[in-house]
Order: structure tokens, then C-alpha cells, then sequence
């Protein structure tokens, strides 16, 4: 089991310069990708992506990779001769026109800022291998943190389907005395009112047996069972389970309204109200798992 939410940084030497990459995750029902790289190399974009999709199938994952160090270089690097040459037309020009010509600080600034020289940047080709590797060691991390992210969900999720077995379990048990229940408070308000019916007459037993019917729920907890097998051998399983637990836990929750409905008993009912909160808690966690 993985969770949706993870972090993952590496760094490696490039050409001079310092390579960082970024991978961050939170929860989405797709795998939402997103990436911040130089607008030189986003020709890398599909290689990026492809890579990222063999450690991600979920969630909302954003790739930032950032490039520093030598490129600041070419903030105080000047080619004096390109400066020189330019001043020296500027002259000439200055001269063709008659017009006076007195160079001032603030004029060679900008002409020796105009001919900056400075390291270029590495090219998409050349930085691929290194990209992708540093890239890969990123996600290892990424996908390191969501496995043990992963594992304490899985330790929570085993103690709530616990609970909710149990309080199944207790439904199943308190269920068959429910008619006989009732056959007892419908012969009491039978004699409060005054009515000496045989509890063998036909009409209370019709009575009995329609009320025994309605609250039968013999069924649903039979299909609970089932996919409480489904939701334990699924958290167990490889690869992407969020979506497929989320539609399991559906069928749980439709189950347990049933019963709810059905069950005309306050134990039952009580049962039911816990098994919603803690199924509640459930899926606010399977919300987290890929």
C-alpha cells in the first residue's frame, strides 16, 4: 500500500552547474502532473513524465527542477573587446555627425552590461542522462516515503475493519432475537389495550411474521462479510487499490444504511451508528492511498 503523499529531492553537478530536483504528491483521484524545469529543456517534458508514471499512478505530483551556480557568472563576466568595439563605433559615429563625444560611467556600464559573456547553459541533449538520473534517485526517495507513509495507513486500516467486523458481528448475534422481541411487546400492548388474542391466531402470527420479514437482515450481513474479505485481501495486494477500496467501502456503507432501515432495535441501531462513524474515518483515509 502507497500513499498519496510523498517528497523526494537529489542534486547532482552539471557542466558547472548545480542540478536540484524536486518531486512533492498530495491526494487527487488521477495522477495530475505537473513539472517547473528551464523553458531550454522542456523538449525533456514526455521523457519527464513517462518516468514519473513508473513510481505514480495517483495523486496531484508536481517536478520542480531548478538549475544554479555558474550561471551567475554571467552576471559579472563582460567580453572587453566586444565592449570596446561597440564604444569605439559609438565614436565614430558621434564623429560622422559632429557631435561631441565625452563617455560617461553610466554610458560604459551599459555598454559593457550589452556585451556580457557568460557560461552557456547545458543544452536538452546534454543534460538528458544526468537529468534522468538525478530525476530517478528524486523519485526513489518520493516513492520510499509513500511506502512507509503507505504502511501506517495500512496498520489503521486493519484496527478500524476490525471494529467494524466486531460491530457486525454483534448485529448477526442480537439480529434473530428481534421477532421474538416483538412478539413479546406486541402481546403486552395486546393485553395494555385489553385484547385477549391466542398468540396462536392467525392474524398475530401474520403480524409476526410480516414484521419478521421486514427486519430480516440475514442478507446484507452475509454480503458485509464478503467484502470485508474483499477490502482485507485488497489492502494486501500490489499496485494501485484506492479506487477499487473506495468502491468497496461504497458497497459497505449501502449495506449498513439496509440494516439501519430495516432493523426496528435500538442494540441494532446503536451498532449501526458506530459502524458509520468508523466506516466514516475509513474512507477519509482511503483517500490518501493510491
Amino acid at each position: 500500500m502507497k500513499s498519496m503523499t510523498g517528497y523526494g529531492r537529489a542534486t547532482a553537478a552539471l557542466e558547472g552547474f548545480s542540478l536540484t530536483v524536486q518531486v512533492n504528491s498530495v491526494n487527487r483521484k488521477t495522477l495530475d502532473l505537473t513539472m517547473k524545469l528551464l523553458e531550454e529543456w522542456e523538449s525533456l517534458e514526455p521523457a519527464i513524465g513517462e518516468l514519473v508514471r513508473k513510481f505514480a499512478s495517483r495523486g496531484k505530483v508536481h517536478v520542480e527542477i531548478e538549475l544554479t551556480g555558474d550561471r551567475s557568472s554571467r552576471d559579472v563576466t563582460w567580453d572587453e573587446a566586444a565592449a570596446a568595439e561597440a564604444l569605439a563605433r559609438l565614436a565614430a559615429f558621434a564623429k560622422k555627425r559632429k557631435v561631441t563625444f565625452k563617455p560617461t560611467p553610466e554610458l560604459l556600464w551599459q555598454i559593457a552590461s550589452a556585451q556580457k559573456r557568460g557560461t552557456e547553459l547545458p543544452t536538452a541533449d546534454a543534460a538528458a542522462e544526468v537529468l534522468t538520473k538525478t530525476l530517478t534517485q528524486a523519485l526513489r526517495e518520493f516513492a520510499a516515503m509513500r511506502a512507509k507513509e503507505g504502511e501506517a495507513l495500512m496498520i489503521d486500516f486493519i484496527k478500524r475493519t476490525e471494529l467494524l467486523h466486531r460491530n457486525v458481528e454483534a448485529i448477526a448475534t442480537r439480529a434473530p432475537q428481534v421477532p421474538k422481541n416483538y412478539r413479546e411487546q406486541l402481546t403486552k400492548r395486546l393485553r395494555d389495550a385489553g385484547l385477549e388474542l391466542d398468540l396462536n391466531d392467525e392474524r398475530v402470527l401474520r403480524e409476526i411474521a410480516l414484521f419478521a420479514d421486514r427486519c430480516d437482515v440475514t442478507e446484507e450481513i452475509t454480503r458485509l462479510r464478503s467484502h470485508f474479505e474483499q477490502f482485507a485481501a485488497l489492502l494486501k495486494s500490489d499496485g494501485e487499490i484506492g479506487r477499487k477500496a473506495e468502491f468497496i467501502l461504497q458497497e459497505i456503507g449501502r449495506e449498513v444504511n439496509t440494516i439501519g432501515s430495516k432493523a426496528n432495535d435500538l442494540t441494532i441501531a446503536r451498532a449501526v451508528i458506530d459502524l458509520k462513524n468508523e466506516l466514516e474515518r475509513v474512507r477519509e483515509q482511503i483517500a490518501n492511498v493510491e
